[in-house]
């Protein structure tokens, strides 16, 4: 998933029993599942999934190189790796949002022996991180929410599932023509399981 500015922050409420439950948890993990439906159901004519509001990509980055002074590849890299690699912001709009924050003096860029830009922060950039604390936790939460989000999803036993169903199409259909009645039961029943999951709550 390659999921900008705005996006979804919660789901609907939980019942707080069964799989109610399930409806809920933290802010970080409801953006996550609202953040994959919309990924989920993105396509032509539809908006796709955005991860960040805006001006949350500048405070991220802000985070970012304040632990360290960074390129902007590095950036790039440490928010895919802050998602479990479902989302990584386009060198686009990685690079403005570097030339803005460096113009408003929250950032120092320099150039390094290999001819690269790289970005530290200043007194101002620090005093801004002071100022928005809590909402760069916020920000960090949601990234958390969505890494735990794949690493559910994309978990050895689901793999292991895949894995398995795709074997058993391959045996089952090697010899059957198209349009067999044992390819039309076949996908009936991938159908269904695919309905299900679909439902799962």
């Amino acid at each position: 998933m390659k999921f900008g500015t705005g996006g979804p922050d919660g789901a609907g409420r939980g019942s707080g029993r069964g799989r109610g439950r399930g409806r809920g948890g933290s802010p970080g993990e409801k953006f996550a599942r609202a953040f994959a439906q919309a990924a989920f159901e993105g396509g032509k004519g539809k908006r796709r999934a955005r991860m960040f509001r805006r001006g949350e990509l500048k405070l991220l980055a802000l985070h970012l190189i304040a632990e360290e002074p960074r390129h902007g590849y590095d950036l790039i890299r440490q928010i895919e790796e802050l998602t479990g690699g479902h989302y990584a912001p386009s060198p686009g709009i990685v690079y403005p949002t570097l030339t803005l924050m460096a113009e408003m003096d929250l950032i120092d860029e320099k150039v390094d022996g290999d001819g690269k830009k790289i970005y530290s922060i200043t007194e101002a950039g620090s005093a801004r991180l002071a100022e928005d604390e809590a909402q760069i936790a916020e920000i960090l939460a949601r990234l958390e929410g969505v890494s735990k989000m794949g690493e559910a999803s994309d978990g050895a036993s689901v793999r292991r599932a895949m894995h398995n169903l795709k074997s058993a199409i391959s045996i089952r259909l090697a010899d059957e023509e198209k349009g067999s009645d044992k390819i039309l039961d076949v996908t009936a029943i991938i159908d269904e399981a695919a309905s299900k999951i679909e439902r799962l709550k």
